[in-house]
């Protein structure tokens, strides 16, 4: 009876960690909200906060823990709250590395690529870059600096997108993070700023 009851408990536990693997999916709402902090902070050039500890609360109607005589119920105590964290994932944006680019990213803007993006000499491409679309509105000198500082800036939004999905344990979500920033980035654009509409096509805001 008591290998019965065993191989049942096992049969169990497979079945629940199951459950839970299953329920974790791209965090959409968090990773907008991230995101637009983050560009934020790039447009309006100014000092980002430092990054603080983000606990996850408890998810409502977690169980309480119950006697140890009752190795079913534990394993169920253990189990359902981590499904309710699948069920309601956060999105880590700030490390060491994205701390880096963002500054990085910031003094560019500030110094470079503001003035280029406001005359429509730069546009905001659909896949999250930046693109040289207008030459003729910028000097021979200032093309050279503004060419420079597009391709700086496309290497580090490409590396920022990649970082954030390797920081929150899943580079399958690259893609999508870079579409939330795309959004994000047009979204929060000045007006009088050019991007790229999903056709490809160059529009004013």
């Amino acid at each position: 009876m008591r290998k019965i009851a065993q191989s049942l408990l096992a049969s169990v536990l497979v079945v629940l960690v199951g459950c839970v693997t299953i329920n974790v999916y791209f965090p959409e709402a968090a990773a907008k909200k991230a995101a637009d902090q983050f560009i934020d902070t790039v447009l309006d050039s100014a000092p980002a906060a430092p990054a603080k500890p983000n606990p996850k609360p408890a998810a409502p109607g977690t169980p309480s823990r119950p006697s140890s005589g009752q190795p079913l119920a534990v394993l169920m105590n253990l189990l359902v709250p981590t499904a309710y964290a699948a069920d309601t994932p956060d999105l880590r944006i700030q490390t060491a590395a994205s701390e880096a680019i963002r500054e990085r990213m910031r003094q560019r803007f500030q110094n470079e690529l503001s003035g280029a993006l406001s005359s429509g000499a730069v546009g905001l491409t659909q896949n999250g870059l930046v693109a040289l679309r207008d030459a003729s509105a910028l000097s021979l000198t200032q093309r050279a600096v503004v060419n420079a500082a597009v391709a700086e800036e496309n290497r580090d939004r490409d590396a920022l997108y990649r970082e954030v999905a390797r920081a929150n344990g899943h580079p399958e979500w690259e893609a999508q993070i870079r579409a939330t920033f795309a959004r994000g980035w047009i979204e929060r654009a000045p007006a009088g700023w050019y991007y790229q509409n999903p056709a490809g096509g160059w529009q004013q805001k």
